[in-house]
């Protein structure tokens, strides 16, 4: 378990140091066409639904190969 929980830290601080380098702002006075043009129509909803999607299997499959890992380790 102690683990798990050490793969879930390490795998969002990885995310998080990739989130401040995306978050400079080369042009902090235009908006952004393209989330302009998905947050009118709605589909930005479909845009950050797809991406929770992907990072919640991402981290499901991390886990399963941790506990997989752990039990060949153990030699059972």
């Amino acid at each position: 378990m102690h683990k798990i929980i050490a793969s879930i830290c390490t795998l969002t601080f990885l995310l998080l140091i990739g989130c401040s380098l995306a978050a400079q702002d080369t042009m902090p006075n235009e908006p952004v066409q393209m989330a302009e043009g998905l947050r009118s129509s709605g589909k930005i909803y479909v845009v950050v639904a797809v991406v929770v999607t992907i990072l919640a299997g991402v981290v499901v499959y991390l886990v399963n190969l941790d506990k997989k890992i752990s039990r060949l380790e153990k030699g059972e």
